[in-house]
């Protein structure tokens, strides 16, 4: 039994993470989450009272409140998934991604370190990981052909993404120079249930339900990888439990599709689920592309499949079903996150100047 001190685990992967802990394993979990606007605590709600599990409300850049968690909880694994996350809000308000991503990964480095450090005898250091869990955007943009892997240069094109580019590094220089033994994993785009209505699916699928415009940046033609993210949460567990310390592992869902594909396919779902609605296409409507932004990312999964012996089990088509299924179902979820005051509103909407910016409208 371990007990694995989990970040951001009210998130929507985190929270995934989190009930794959405690319902496959038997191992302790300890939640820790500054419970910011993208988090839900009803994600998890049925699990407060469970006997392995435990929720702190700490903010990962405060180090007091860090060290204190670690002393009191004497975590054997970390896996740190708290992060700010999207691009869009990164482009118009860049501050709170450098403070969460990076300094709050610096912050939790030190304090796991200190721990880590301090455990007796020595030989039971060996069993500790602290797993940083990233995004396949600090890579950049492919072209036609290609994907990202293990060894892939880092070329991050957005607030977002150069910050995760940051924490990656800090992680790794914390193994190489400390010997913290660390594991970190790039994953592709996640959806699935319990996703904050911001990103593109529970966006799209929220729009169609209430009639309204589902907007498509540019051409709708920048193709992501799509992962749905109980098989995330399935590779994370074991990269954690047997990846190989000081390595990197790419994750993704081998469903590679254009933006303009996926919204298609909610429509597609809308229109059998809501025929009162239907047709849902008629309701996408091309917007101004948002600066900077990627044509294409896909990953190569070999490493981990050859390793870990890991695969999705979900193919695009059943994890959309599921993941529609699931915000039909679950109104007084998503309607509670919406009270926040994000409505469906575009964000990112800052446009680069015309000197930086190269072909297709992406900076040069």
């Amino acid at each position: 039994m371990a007990r694995i001190l989990i970040t951001g685990g009210s998130g929507f992967i985190g929270s995934a993470v989190v009930r794959r802990l405690l319902t496959a394993t038997d191992h302790d979990v300890i939640n820790l989450d500054a419970l910011t606007y993208a988090a839900n605590p009803a994600s998890l709600a049925d699990l407060v009272g469970h006997p392995r599990y435990t929720f702190e409300k700490i903010d990962i850049t405060d180090a007091a409140a860090l060290h204190g968690v670690f002393a009191r909880c004497r975590p054997t694994a970390v896996m740190h998934l708290a992060a700010e996350s999207h691009v869009d809000r990164s482009i118009d308000r860049p501050s709170p991604f450098i403070q969460t991503n990076i300094v709050g990964t610096y912050c939790l480095l030190e304090a796991a370190r200190r721990h880590w450090s301090a455990i007796e005898p020595a030989e039971r250091r060996a069993s500790v990981r602290f797993h940083h869990i990233s995004t396949d955007e600090v890579f950049g943009s492919l072209g036609a052909d290609g994907r990202f892997s293990e060894t892939s240069a880092y070329k991050p094109n957005s607030p977002y993404s150069a910050s995760k580019a940051a924490a990656d590094h800090l992680v790794r220089a914390w193994h190489t120079t400390y010997g913290l033994p660390v594991l970190i994993s790039n994953c592709s785009n996640n959806y699935g249930p319990r996703q904050f209505p911001e990103k593109l699916i529970p966006l799209m699928i929220l729009k169609g339900l209430a009639g309204e415009a589902m907007p498509v940046y540019g051409r709708g033609d920048q193709i992501r990888d799509w992962l749905f993210v109980d098989d995330h949460a399935q590779a994370l567990l074991l990269v954690l439990e047997r990846g190989r310390v000081g390595e990197t592992y790419t994750i993704g869902g081998g469903c590679e599709r254009t933006n303009r594909e996926v919204v298609a396919a909610v429509c597609g779902l809308l229109d059998e689920f809501q025929p009162a609605g239907a047709p849902h296409r008629r309701l996408i409507t091309p917007v101004a592309d948002r600066p900077g932004h990627d044509q294409r990312y896909a990953m190569d999964t070999a490493r981990i499949e050859r390793e870990l012996g890991w695969s999705p089990t979900e193919s695009f088509e059943s994890g959309l079903r599921k993941t529609v299924e699931w915000y039909l179902d679950n109104r007084d979820w998503w309607q509670a996150a919406l009270a926040g005051g994000y409505h469906g509103q575009r964000q990112g909407t800052v446009i680069a100047p015309a000197d930086l910016r190269g072909r297709g409208g992406d900076p040069s």
